[in-house]
């Protein structure tokens, strides 16, 4: 694995025993020991993730917020106020989803991009080839690190280490002197993102984890996604797909129909169409395991397929994300594991509602993957 980045951790998870994998062109922690143990953490505590591996991006100029108008199918309006963020899909010209990410308003023509690890340089590329013409400037800031402390005690643990931290609101970001404090994450439970010079991230790290903090893995970290029912990149959502198909119409912001962001065109027509294709989440009756790609039945019609799937540990059954015919009677649906039908609910997402206490709402972070 020499061949493949490192994040300013990487000493710390091979301290602590972590099982370390390629992950999107990174070497990342998958668990240290039991990923079981440290999904339960986050859901009843506060678990401490290493998402350096994501792509910070700081985009200044004059034309940063009529750019974002365009690039974005949200719209970055919404956040005039600086500290707020804002949770959008890029799309391309077809309204498939290139990326989802989470943009930042900082200030005066300056937002901060946080992408996913793996889709960084065809999000750069696409982005280059948006520029032209704008006002636009960006710098990919690989010197700092991002730590996502998540749970329903992630902010009392926060505060203990820094007591003179004001916690922002949800979906908003702070600066304190070098740190950028973000009140998003991944997990479905209210939490912290945390950007910190690369240099300071080990201290960081540490001294979370003497306050009890469990470390977590890449393996925990797809779990409490799955359960909050958040998409996963490449996964749940790609260039195939459009955000109405994947449960991400709530995303796209229609007013004022003068904004002609990229994908707009693809999309009202699809809307008026009607979309062929729905996102529902489906829990196996039985024992077995969920995993991307199993097909999906009713009666002998071939209805739709999973998108992700997997055990989650809070409710002690399999459950996945699929995408299946609008309108199809989900009576009797089955989904095919290793050639034989088994019997599935449909079930509302998200599966796993926040932690009492915890006051998170659903977000995608730093994405996101």
């Amino acid at each position: 694995m020499s061949d493949l980045r490192q994040t300013p951790l990487l000493a710390e998870h091979q301290a602590l025993g972590a099982r370390m994998v390629p992950f999107s062109g990174w070497v990342m922690p998958l668990h240290y020991g039991s990923q079981i143990d440290e999904h339960h953490a986050v859901r009843r505590d506060s678990g401490l993730f290493d998402v350096s591996h994501m792509a910070l991006v700081d985009l200044r100029g004059a034309d940063a917020r009529r750019w974002l108008q365009s690039l974005l199918a949200n719209d970055v309006a919404r956040i005039d106020d600086p500290g707020r963020a804002l949770y959008s899909c890029m799309l391309d010209e077809d309204g498939g989803v290139i990326d989802d990410l989470i943009v930042y308003h900082l200030g005066q023509d300056h937002y901060r991009l946080v992408l996913n690890a793996g889709n960084r340089e065809a999000d750069l590329a696409w982005m280059a080839q948006q520029q032209a013409g704008h006002d636009v400037t960006w710098q990919v800031r690989d010197d700092l690190a991002l730590l996502a402390l998540q749970g329903p005690q992630a902010l009392a643990r926060l505060t203990t280490l820094w007591p003179e931290l004001a916690l922002p609101g949800r979906f908003r970001g702070v600066s304190h002197g070098e740190r950028f404090i973000a009140r998003t994450g991944y997990t479905g439970e209210d939490g912290s993102e945390i950007a910190v010079p690369a240099a300071q991230a080990a201290e960081l790290w540490r001294a979370l984890l003497a306050l009890g903090v469990q470390p977590c893995g890449l393996g925990a970290r797809d779990t409490l996604r799955l359960e909050a029912g958040l998409n996963l990149h490449g996964h749940d959502m790609d260039r195939s797909t459009t955000p109405l198909e994947s449960g991400l119409g709530w995303t796209v912001a229609w007013q004022p129909e003068t904004r002609d962001f990229i994908g707009r065109a693809a999309l009202v027509a699809q809307r008026e169409a009607g979309v062929a294709r729905q996102r529902i989440g489906v829990r196996l009756q039985g024992r077995g395991v969920l995993r991307e790609g199993q097909p999906l039945f009713v009666g002998e019609q071939a209805v739709g397929q999973l998108t992700s799937g997997g055990f989650a540990p809070t409710l002690g059954c399999a459950i996945g994300l699929a995408r299946v015919e609008r309108g199809v009677a989900t009576q009797g649906l089955e989904v095919e594991i290793r050639g034989r039908r088994q019997a599935v609910d449909v079930v509302e997402i998200p599966f796993v509602r926040p932690t009492q206490g915890s006051a998170s709402e659903q977000v995608k972070p730093s994405s996101k993957e």
